[in-house]
């Protein structure tokens, strides 16, 4: 599992964003710009946006392994959002609704074959941060490498669940509240996921 948790770091060093982690924006800011968006102002939209556009981001880049998927994805959330926030009770944090509209709009382009084997084969195309000697970057390539080919080969619900209990650590609670699931089937899930990819990962050594 080391082996495997190596690879996300690879990827957070290959992102070209650094993004502040949850909780970084208010509460009480959500829900003035939640109000403000309800109320027809589209100004607020913009600002929601700004706001988490990198946290969300991030996520579908680990999601779908691609940046140019993970913008689509990104694009088509808040797009839906001013629509969907109709079902938003204010419940959890914005970024946690935000993420479950993404998971919903996910599935059809994790699903989608030829899209999904175009965002994976890029995954090791990322732009670094900052320069790299030859022996880092081939390592991290191999790590993501790794990643790709064993999130590939886990069912769609248990690749959402170790994305977010793993990658993205929310909380099992958090994770049921984004996949809109009883928290002992987020736990149900994260565990198959880890044990498949331990397992994956036994044999490959």
């Amino acid at each position: 599992m080391s082996r495997l948790l190596h690879s996300f770091e690879a990827v957070d060093a290959l992102a070209p964003e650094a993004v502040a982690g949850p909780g970084a924006v208010l509460p009480h800011a959500d829900a003035g710009h939640t109000a403000r968006l309800r109320a027809g102002e589209s100004a607020a939209l913009g600002e929601i946006y700004d706001l988490h556009h990198g946290d969300l981001r991030r996520f579908a880049v680990r999601l779908l392994g691609d940046g140019v998927a993970a913008e689509d994805l990104v694009h088509d959330v808040f797009l839906a959002l001013p629509r969907a926030l109709r079902g938003f009770r204010g419940d959890c944090t914005l970024r946690t609704f935000l993420m479950s509209v993404a998971v919903n709009h996910a599935r059809k382009y994790v699903r989608a074959a030829g899209r999904r084997r175009n965002a994976l084969a890029r995954y090791a195309e990322l732009p670094t941060a900052r320069p790299l000697t030859a022996d880092v970057d081939a390592e991290r390539r191999q790590a993501v490498e790794t990643l790709r080919i064993g999130l590939e080969r886990l069912p769609l619900q248990q690749r959402i669940a170790f994305v977010l209990c793993e990658v993205e650590q929310h909380s099992a609670a958090e994770a049921a509240r984004i996949m809109d699931v009883p928290e002992a089937t987020a736990r149900t899930r994260a565990f198959h996921a880890r044990r498949k990819l331990r397992q994956w990962l036994e044999e490959r050594a």
